[in-house]
């Protein structure tokens, strides 16, 4: 069993940054974050594979960086250049083994954080 725990939400305002991180107790394999904005699905934002590749979904790209510890089981997102339209739950998750690719659909990862909010005023 695997449990997520992220933190380092919180209100900035726009263009300023942020770094969420997500401790994992057990085996990680793929990992990744997700958001979700009030009234919308959730989406990907970034992945990390089992070598350390990752991915950003187009709208972040540049701007976030995803990066893990292994030694610590910790996860980050570094958020830059926030704009209020990054306003959202942010999730971290793991896929259960190591048949994973980079960056999946949210249906490809077991293992779910609750969430850190992440409110951008302009």
């Amino acid at each position: 069993q695997v449990e997520l725990v992220e933190s380092g939400g919180g209100s900035v305002q726009a263009g300023g940054s942020r770094r969420l991180s997500c401790a994992a107790s057990g085996s990680t394999y793929c990992m990744g974050w997700f958001r979700q904005a009030p009234g919308k699905e959730r989406e990907g934002v970034a992945g990390i594979g089992l070598d350390g590749r990752t991915a950003y979904a187009d709208s972040v790209k540049g701007r976030f960086t995803i990066s893990k510890d292994n030694a610590k089981n910790t996860l980050y997102l570094q958020m830059n250049t926030l704009k209020p339209e990054d306003t959202a739950i942010y999730y971290c998750a793991s896929t259960a083994d190591w048949a994973c690719r980079v960056f999946q659909g949210a249906g490809a990862y077991r293992y779910w954080g609750q969430g850190t909010q992440v409110t951008v005023s302009s």
